[in-house]
């Protein structure tokens, strides 16, 4: 059965992506959302397109120049060490590719009660932060805001806050306006991947100690 997906990034981040402006954390899972949505794809083909003309369509870029597009943050990264990627239909491709992982391979660590964490690394430090996250059923998120854009990609299970409810295949785009307490629903856990340009802005004081150690 094909998933219905319901949220999707917003119109500014796809340009952005499209324009190779986003930064790498952010640009990995809007990858992992366009191989789970045939909508965003197209959305993102049509925009490559219309920078393609503007490009060409520029007073210094005659009709037999070659035209240079900006290389665009890599959907999949290379595996330096050889590794073979795993095939799975559950995590998303680029994911999978980039890291040599399977949904049942991920190497959790423990972060909190029901809360489990895998960073993913990337090729330039402090660039962002890149993890995957399992939440047990029914765990509520500590309560925060956000100091720059954030993007939450579900894979597996769902979760709900003041915006709705978010399935496989949504993406939640936010940023330093929204202030939201995920909720993962009852039913099972909730598998996401989430990328931040910067650190969360915890309201209580248990998760303002710990951000040091979690480097959420």
């Amino acid at each position: 059965m094909s998933t219905v997906i319901t949220h999707h990034p917003d119109s500014t981040t796809l340009l952005s992506y499209a324009a190779a402006t986003i930064a790498e954390p952010l640009a990995a899972v809007v990858a992992a959302h366009l191989s789970m949505c045939p909508r965003c794809r197209a959305e993102v083909a049509d925009l490559e397109l219309l920078g393609a003309a503007i490009m060409l369509s520029a007073p210094d870029c005659s009709s037999g120049a070659a035209l240079k597009v900006p290389a665009r943050p890599a959907d999949v990264a290379k595996l330096a060490d050889g590794r073979v990627a795993h095939s799975n239909d559950r995590l998303p491709a680029p994911i999978s590719a980039a890291y040599a992982l399977s949904l049942d391979s991920i190497p959790w660590k423990r972060l909190g009660p029901g809360v489990w964490h895998h960073r993913l690394a990337l090729r330039q430090e402090g660039d962002g932060d890149l993890r995957l996250l399992r939440i047990a059923p029914g765990r509520k998120m500590p309560d925060h805001g956000h100091g720059g854009a954030e993007l939450t990609l579900v894979i597996e299970g769902a979760y709900r806050d003041v915006t709705g409810q978010y399935r496989r295949g949504d993406i939640q785009d936010v940023d330093e306006g929204i202030e939201h307490q995920p909720i993962v629903d009852t039913d099972g856990e909730c598998i996401c991947m989430i990328a931040s340009e910067q650190p969360a802005r915890f309201k209580s004081l248990v998760g303002r100690l710990t951000q040091p150690w979690t480097r959420m």
